[in-house]
């Protein structure tokens, strides 16, 4: 058991209740089975060696859920779990040894081989009272809202409180900033992440959409909206703040976190994705090693100057 990685689980309880509130009991059964299957996969591999699993894998498997869309078929979510820890992880060596984030590769195989089920089957969240607490699931007639991304795109304005508080459509654990931000602080405050990579990323998307949009980019919405929107904040505070794929040295955090952040937006803005964190954090997961290598050079290079 790692405390570490315990402590991330503990951060994303929250936003696994939220599913439930929002979406239906459904989405904590996608939890439960996506779970159930990632330690599956990971077992096959270590029991072979006689080592248990890592908490790692609770980890990968709660962040690859809440990145799920509600009505995701558990058959596509099972295959995506499979291929995350098996693919992203385990033919690497196993915990400590991935160059990418399982559960973004995971995600990615889903992304761009069911580009339907995982970019248009949305719908608005149950709202006031019991919500989704009463409820098995959406209702497979209201599978027709846009996120809060595609309808600004549309000219389409989102209140700001419904981003803030997660009443809109988008993936399970994505919608609320509210848990999302207090989950971050919890972390920072335990030091299960690295602050830097999640402050530079902030950072760097703030920074570049406010210049962009500042300048009339026409597809770069206001750095508020780029915080609040889609799964930006998500990615921001969980999973470009893994450890094992993303850079270690201090400057290299700095570099890597930021370059994250702007690179989210280009994508969002100028390509066909409207969500660009997932491909911006797999793209500078294979920077990692040249970032971290190139901060150590020219650290060295300081300390030789006599």
């Amino acid at each position: 058991m790692q405390k570490v990685m315990l402590r991330v689980c503990y951060a994303l309880i929250p936003l696994v209740f939220a599913s439930v509130y929002l979406f239906g009991w459904r989405s904590l059964a996608v939890v439960v089975v996506v779970l159930g299957f990632g330690i599956a996969t990971e077992a096959l591999f270590t029991f072979r060696e006689k080592k248990p699993v890592t908490s790692a894998v609770f980890v990968t498997s709660l962040i690859f859920s809440l990145s799920l869309p509600p009505m995701i078929p558990f058959w596509m979510a099972i295959v995506g779990i499979v291929v995350g820890v098996g693919l992203g992880k385990m033919v690497f060596g196993g915990f400590g040894q991935n160059v990418f984030n399982p559960a973004m590769v995971g995600r990615c195989f889903l992304y761009v081989t069911f580009p339907i089920e995982m970019t248009n089957q949305w719908a608005t969240p149950l709202w006031g009272g019991a919500a989704g607490l009463g409820r098995w699931s959406l209702s497979l007639d209201a599978l027709t809202q846009a996120t809060p991304l595609v309808e600004w795109r549309r000219g389409i304005s989102v209140p700001m409180e419904q981003l803030f508080f997660g009443n809109t459509a988008g993936s399970l654990g994505e919608t609320s900033a509210l848990l999302i931000l207090l989950g971050g602080v919890y972390l920072i405050y335990t030091k299960a992440a690295p602050w830097r990579l999640a402050v530079s990323c902030l950072i760097g998307g703030i920074l570049l959409s406010s210049v962009l949009h500042g300048f009339g980019a026409a597809g770069v919405p206001s750095a508020l909206v780029t915080l609040l929107s889609g799964s930006f904040l998500f990615g921001s505070i969980f999973v470009v703040t893994e450890p094992v794929s993303g850079a270690k040295t201090h400057y290299g955090q700095w570099i890597y976190g930021f370059m994250v952040g702007g690179l989210t937006v280009v994508l969002r803005g100028f390509s066909n994705f409207p969500e660009g964190i997932m491909f911006s954090i797999l793209i500078m997961n294979a920077f990692v090693p040249l970032i971290d290598q190139m901060v150590r050079r020219v650290q060295a290079a300081k300390k030789a100057v006599p």
